[in-house]
């Protein structure tokens, strides 16, 4: 499998500041995000620094959990 770009790691670290970003002003820890979204901490944090490749049913699980729109994370 190929490794990522970097500017796939780019888009990575911006959808996880806005995450971040998002989290932050709902006034939620990562682990009270996680527990909303249905996911584990770690995979939030790691979302959050750009390390993972959120899958579209992801997006929707946190952009639910932050109460905004899945394109507001984009």
């Amino acid at each position: 499998m190929p490794s990522a770009t970097s500017e796939q790691h780019a888009q990575r670290k911006a959808f996880g500041m806005r995450v971040r970003e998002l989290r932050q002003s709902a006034g939620l820890s990562q682990e009270q995000l996680a527990h909303q979204a249905g996911l584990d901490r770690s995979y939030v944090g790691q979302v959050e620094r750009g390390e993972r490749n959120v899958s579209l049913d992801n997006i929707h699980r946190l952009a639910e959990a932050l109460g905004v729109s899945p394109g507001a994370l984009l």
